[in-house]
């Protein structure tokens, strides 16, 4: 599915949901916006190099699945994510035995690697708390 229109799909759910930027900067103490998922998805996708790891479509492939409800090295809340995005998963405490390089090895900005955080927690079936 095209890019584009899995973002205005993303946008329309969220909305009938009724995650508003309000709902969603107090459910995760940041504006998980659907401006800022559909970045993240584009990062994710693109220069964060997330999909070489994780899949094109997060189910996992050298990294675990994001899309299901388990949730290995956190709780799955947005912080949680954020940090291992920023900090990475070492060997030692890979589940798996597998690095996550600090933002997957790439050069993405502060502001790349919150919209990262965001897709990611937008896909999880079951979101922490």
């Amino acid at each position: 599915m095209d890019v584009r229109i899995r973002v205005v799909v993303l946008s329309l759910v969220l909305i009938a949901l009724g995650t508003t930027p309000v709902t969603a900067q107090a459910e995760e103490g940041s504006a998980a916006t659907p401006a800022l998922i559909a970045r993240g998805d584009s990062v994710y996708h693109g220069p964060g190099n997330c999909y070489a790891c994780h899949g094109a479509k997060a189910e996992g492939l050298v990294g675990p699945s994001l899309v299901d409800a388990e949730w290995i090295h956190s709780k799955g809340t947005y912080e949680d994510i954020l940090a291992q995005v920023n900090q990475g998963i070492t060997k030692e405490q890979s589940k798996s035995g597998i690095p996550m390089p600090a933002r997957g090895g790439s050069a993405i900005s502060d502001e790349d690697a919150k919209a990262v955080a965001a897709y990611v927690r937008s896909l999880s079936k079951k979101q922490g708390s």
